[in-house]
């Protein structure tokens, strides 16, 4: 089960001022499921508009209802070798969105599960959080001990010439759990919770 209070201290740093968001990758998928354009860039190369309306579609992911909207996945050991989903999303975790190549691997084994006949959008984000140590009342104590590195996905509608609508699904990977990353589990986000019950791990 995902804790709520985790999901609101990533929340809480998605603003223009708190965030340290590093990248911002994706891509424009056509009305076949074919890419119809791709962009990778530094985040902090972003307008002040740009990085907040981005992060407001990142926010969607960890902000929606938790263990309703958003459900905790396990990876099982054997969903977890070579060509597995979970190691490609290590691969792109690990190198920052920064491997063109492993990105249009990911886009294109989403188009060919999520199967929409509309146009739509696929971003990735990919951040390092230094995870403040705290207190039992929550004060803060020190300086972190660990950094918790992840990516946010988010698939939304286009609602014009490239431009995304409100995130119709997504996941957090790692898993953010006890304040701590937890690599063997995901995050997925549905805006409809009914659509759980048609996920399929890969």
């Amino acid at each position: 089960m995902l804790n709520r209070e985790d999901m609101l201290e990533l929340t809480r740093r998605m603003s223009v001022s708190r965030t340290s968001m590093t990248r911002i990758a994706g891509c424009y998928m056509d009305e076949e499921g074919e890419i119809d354009g791709t962009f990778n860039t530094n985040f902090l190369n972003l307008s002040t508009g740009e990085r907040q309306k981005n992060l407001a579609l990142a926010k969607a992911v960890p902000f929606s209802r938790t263990n309703e909207q958003l459900q905790e996945y396990f990876f099982a050991r054997e969903r977890r070798g070579a060509g597995s989903m979970w190691q490609l999303l290590m691969a792109i975790k690990n190198c920052g969105l920064k491997n063109d190549a492993l990105m249009e691997t990911f886009y294109e084994l989403v188009a060919e599960k999520y199967g929409r006949k509309e146009a739509y959008a696929i971003y990735v984000f990919h951040d390092r959080y230094d995870i403040p140590v705290k207190a039992a009342d929550k004060s803060r104590l020190g300086e972190s001990e660990e950094v918790y590195e992840y990516l946010i996905c988010v698939i939304c509608p286009l609602t014009g010439e490239y431009e995304p609508g409100t995130p119709e699904c997504g996941f957090l990977f790692p898993s953010f759990s006890g304040r701590s990353a937890d690599p063997d589990r995901a995050a997925v986000f549905y805006a409809d919770p009914s659509e759980h019950q048609h996920v399929v791990h890969s």
